[in-house]
């Protein structure tokens, strides 16, 4: 009954997290491409070919259903993994799905027209590769009319992270809100659209100001995730023991997601 979650690097850790806390009976299977890390710079066949690589090493893991907790893969790759490669018996979601519910208050289900929502003027912070995809505002485009979206690549975010530099983190994440509201000054919500982003979440919100609602994936995604499996509990696949993979080096990557969840991770050669 085992849950793929996959990340380029530690960002996915983000939603594991919240994941494991919101269904602690549910064995995750973590993949962490580290050795590849960033996706955020890379072309869009380049996060394909890579994402389809993980997602078959998780399904021989034993996860019917995996989880792209990256959001470069699910803008860049999703899309064309579900019109021509996922198998009848298999699922792939992304993480763009909880937020657009979020944002718009209706249900992935509904597919009634596009209608007007109360937020009018949004901002999207996200890596390169995913606002240069422009899946986000596609999307909504789908479910909600009149909304303004203006996207900021937050270059250099990650990787600061990934290298455990926080006061490079934080000096770039308001570095790219101070580009964001030059063009649009008065943004009335913010999105984070990269799992890493909710390690800054406070950061963001103190440069955005208190009047920004800042819309953060890792709970929502873990409560989209258990809303989908009352829904679907075929679901679940085989798989019976929680584990942690990368390409990386195990060790290295195990003493830094250790750091990132301040709790005890151990990684294993994917």
């Amino acid at each position: 009954m085992a849950v793929g979650i996959f990340d380029s690097g530690l960002g996915g850790l983000t939603v594991l997290d919240a994941v494991v806390k919101r269904l602690p009976d549910v064995p995750v299977v973590y993949f962490g491409d580290n050795a590849n890390a960033p996706y955020g710079v890379r072309d869009a066949d380049d996060v394909y070919n890579l994402t389809t690589n993980a997602v078959e090493r998780m399904w021989d893991a034993g996860c019917d259903l995996v989880i792209l907790a990256c959001n470069t893969a699910s803008a860049a790759a999703l899309r064309r993994m579900q019109e021509s490669w996922i198998p009848p018996n298999k699922r792939v979601l992304g993480v763009f799905v909880p937020l657009i519910e979020a944002l718009t208050e209706r249900s992935w289900g509904d597919n009634s027209p596009p209608r007007e929502v109360e937020v009018k003027h949004v901002a999207l912070f996200a890596t390169p590769a995913t606002v240069a995809s422009r899946a986000f505002q596609r999307e909504l485009a789908f479910r909600a009319i009149g909304v303004d979206v203006e996207a900021q690549a937050c270059g250099g975010v990650v990787d600061a992270i990934e290298d455990g530099d926080m006061i490079l983190a934080e000096a770039l994440v308001r570095s790219h809100v101070d580009a964001l509201k030059r063009k649009m000054p008065n943004p009335e919500a913010a999105i984070l659209g990269c799992t890493h982003y909710p390690l800054m979440q406070d950061v963001f919100q103190d440069a955005l100001g208190p009047d920004v609602k800042v819309y953060s994936q890792a709970n929502l995604v873990a409560e989209s995730l258990a809303d989908y499996l009352e829904r679907h509990p075929g679901m679940t696949g085989p798989g019976e023991e929680s584990m942690f993979l990368t390409t990386g080096d195990p060790r290295k990557v195990s003493d830094r997601a250790t750091q990132f969840l301040r709790r005890k991770i151990t990684f294993q050669s994917a």
